[in-house]
């Protein structure tokens, strides 16, 4: 499991889903405090590419020892690529989850949305 890590370049959501911002495309993933809470993760099923995923809406599940969980978009956009690698090394979340174990990268519909979302500082205080 990696170890307990907010990295500066991405913007998070209350639900502890991430976002990587690169021009007009951004990769999701959950932060390391959600796959911590969840344990170990057995399954994922990614959207399909071309599906549409509104902010703050589930989008997918993850399924772990401990419970089912929803995957929350935390932008809105397309799906123009999903990391179908999880589907064979779901466990993958838990051990790299800002780098390989990232979800789906999504064509984002409103850019401006980002203005509402944590840096990194705000979601470790929301921690608590």
């Amino acid at each position: 499991m990696a170890d307990e890590d907010y990295p500066n370049d991405l913007l998070y959501h209350p639900e502890h889903d991430w976002a990587r911002v690169d021009g007009d495309v951004a990769t999701f993933g959950i932060t390391w405090y959600a796959q911590d809470q969840l344990g170990e993760v057995v399954f994922y099923e990614p959207p399909e590419v071309g599906a549409t995923v509104s902010k703050d809406q589930a989008y997918s599940e993850v399924e772990s020892v401990k419970a089912v969980s929803e995957v929350i978009a935390p932008l809105s956009g397309e799906v123009v690529e999903a990391n179908s690698g999880l589907g064979d090394s779901p466990e993958t979340i838990n051990q790299d989850p800002y780098g390989d174990g990232w979800m789906v990268r999504v064509r984002l519909s409103d850019p401006s949305e980002r203005d509402s979302l944590m840096d990194a500082e705000a979601y470790r205080a929301s921690l608590g």
